[in-house]
């Protein structure tokens, strides 16, 4: 069995998550440590037992809610957060109003930043941001004044959440690009290895197909030109490959997915630079030889697709003028000021005059589809024909209307 490329899942914010997980299970033994070396400064000690007591129940059972972006739910986030607010709340209430005022603790301390930080790492700097400041209102709430310690403290948790939102959406940003890039790899890897399968195998029985059938004339010879038809189309879809996909990463909690998705007609698709190659690779047949550089010609969209119209429009009169056995040829060049794209066949030519009959008599197919396409892009078209040595139709872009990379 063949051996195929996958992108395996990997997602660069897990450890993040598992030391969040740590980090709530050390605050949380630290708070109820500090509140037993000083439980004879409590004025209602039972309160701050009743809150640790739910606490250490909360933080030990949702261990598996802070392992991962996809356990970690919005009901957790906001009812973790609201167990922390309370804490802080209820300071004022279980604690002496001189280690208030002197600046003690909260009930939760640093427990707190775990809530803020859980936020940073589901939703990204502005959850982080939104929860930060709510704990900030808490405080100064719990403090009844806005102290000097209150905001440092605040600004602190502040820029400390935010900082962390927006580097977990910077890596989030970077698993997408690098999985995007491993999909390519391995698709690319894997085109390769079918090309090489088609060409020992099936490419090859088409071409003997080709010859044997022309060998041996009549029907055979019919089924002969069929099958080299194919192996040509075949040869330049191996060859160019298929349109390429658009690719977005899955949800990053389940980390670097990639999955092949339609691509979206909005404006944003509608500008993207389009490799003419692939416009003009479905005329390529065994009449039709296309020769191509080995890059990219990019193209606006709209430029694009009216050259490969006018493309067709020349191989549609060769078809129908130039007889059933004339073959052509379409020679594409991308120069540094234009991209030239020439058709030629092998026909009887056109009588000189013919075009300007043809187009007095209302037969415009050279003078719109052609020429008139070009013109409008603000290109030319030339159409070079001698009674007996075919035709050859040249259609110029210039480099203006050409997106490079």
């Amino acid at each position: 069995m063949a051996k195929r490329e996958r992108v395996m899942r990997m997602s660069v914010e897990q450890p993040l998550w598992r030391a969040l997980t740590a980090y709530r299970v050390l605050t949380m033994l630290y708070a109820i440590a500090l509140f037993v070396s000083a439980y004879d400064e409590f004025v209602r000690p039972w309160v701050a037992v009743a809150y640790f007591a739910v606490l250490l129940v909360w933080t030990l059972a949702t261990l598996r809610q802070v392992a991962s972006a996809a356990s970690c739910t919005r009901w957790f986030l906001v009812t973790d957060l609201t167990i922390a607010l309370t804490g802080i709340l209820l300071t004022p209430v279980a604690d002496a109003h001189e280690r208030i005022v002197a600046g003690g603790p909260t009930l939760p301390t640093i427990w707190t930043a775990g809530a803020v930080l859980a936020y940073a790492l589901k939703g990204g700097w502005r959850w982080a941001a939104v929860a930060s400041a709510l704990v900030g209102v808490a405080n100064i709430v719990q403090r009844g004044a806005l102290s000097q310690d209150t905001f440092h403290n605040v600004l602190l948790v502040w820029v400390a959440s935010i900082a962390i939102g927006y580097v977990v959406e910077v890596a989030r940003a970077s698993e997408r690009t690098l999985a995007r890039a491993l999909e390519i790899e391995a698709a690319t890897r894997e085109r390769e290895r079918l090309a090489r399968d088609i060409h020992d195998s099936v490419l090859q029985v088409l071409a003997m197909v080709q010859r044997r059938g022309s060998a041996l004339g009549g029907e055979a010879a019919e089924l002969g030109r069929m099958a080299g038809e194919q192996e040509a189309a075949l040869r330049a879809l191996v060859a160019g490959g298929l349109v390429p996909a658009s690719h977005a990463s899955e949800d990053a909690s389940q980390g670097a997915v990639v999955r092949v998705v339609e691509v979206p007609d909005d404006e944003d698709a509608a500008d993207a630079p389009c490799d003419l190659r692939s416009l003009l690779a479905p005329h390529a047949g065994a009449r039709v030889t296309l020769s191509e550089p080995g890059a990219p010609v990019l193209l606006a969209p709209a430029a694009a697709k009216e050259v490969a119209a006018a493309v067709s429009a020349a191989l549609d009169n060769v078809r129908n003028h130039a007889g059933d056995g004339a073959r052509a040829w379409i020679l594409v060049e991308d120069e540094p000021d234009a991209v030239i794209v020439t058709v030629r066949d092998d026909g009887p030519g056109i009588p000189e005059g013919r075009l300007a009959q043809a187009e007095g008599e209302g037969r415009l197919g050279v003078a719109l589809s052609i020429r008139g396409r070009l013109r409008d892009m603000g290109g030319t078209a030339e159409v070079i024909s001698v009674p007996g040595q075919g035709t050859e139709v040249e259609l110029k872009v210039p480099r203006g209307k050409v997106t490079r990379r």
